[in-house]
């Protein structure tokens, strides 16, 4: 499969490769916004919101599969570039929540709650998925090194306390942004560990297994 990287496209880019590159850009941003509104939408969906002939989808994309993978694989991308920005924060909490608020804003994980299993991972995309799941380690660990983070917490947690966010949406999308922060910011709440005396959880967090067999065909 063909390595497309819609960040790659730059305007700097003469003739030909330039207009290759913009329209690239335009396809992956177009799957994104088709996909998450129906996951059942033909690629000729794509082409129309992208404004390019469905000729020019299919010489940079094999199929939908090839292009769901792309728009999940850069997502990934995304969520590792947020992660690395955020252990950039000297404090732990600080780091920690400001990454959850991020994630969020970006509906990375929206990706997640409607696409998995619609496609066959590739190696490449494993090996992002464990790169972005040893930075959430990490920033979990430093939040809880910080004394702030509730007793319990799992980093397995953070994957479906994203979900849970991304599941909320609405015809508006500065309503939906607004609620998101909304519940986000409940849930970082009872995170902290300084906030009240916390109970105990309910059960035990979701396991490394649960959360991948949603992405098996």
């Amino acid at each position: 499969m063909p390595n497309h990287t819609a960040s790659s496209a730059g305007p700097g880019l003469p003739g030909r490769r330039g207009q290759a590159a913009r329209n690239d850009e335009a396809i992956v941003t177009a799957a994104r916004e088709v996909f998450l509104a129906d996951p059942k939408a033909p690629v000729s969906a794509v082409a129309a919101r992208a404004g390019v002939g469905i000729s020019a989808l299919y010489r940079r994309y094999g199929g939908k599969e090839d292009l769901l993978r792309q728009v999940c694989h850069d997502g990934l991308r995304r969520y590792i570039a947020e992660a690395e920005a955020a252990l950039e924060e000297s404090e732990g909490w600080a780091a920690f929540t400001g990454f959850l608020r991020a994630v969020v804003d970006a509906d990375l994980h929206s990706l997640t709650v409607h696409l998995a299993g619609s496609f066959a991972p590739t190696a490449e995309m494993g090996a992002d998925a464990a790169r972005s799941g040893e930075l959430t380690a990490e920033l979990v660990a430093r939040a809880r090194e910080s004394g702030r983070l509730r007793a319990g917490f799992a980093v397995e947690d953070v994957t479906l306390v994203l979900e849970g966010c991304a599941a909320i949406r609405f015809p508006d999308p500065g309503r939906t942004r607004l609620l998101r922060r909304r519940y986000l910011a409940l849930l970082v709440q009872g995170l902290d560990a300084e906030a009240d005396e916390a109970a105990d959880l309910p059960g035990p967090p979701a396991t490394q297994e649960e959360l991948g067999w949603r992405w098996l065909r």
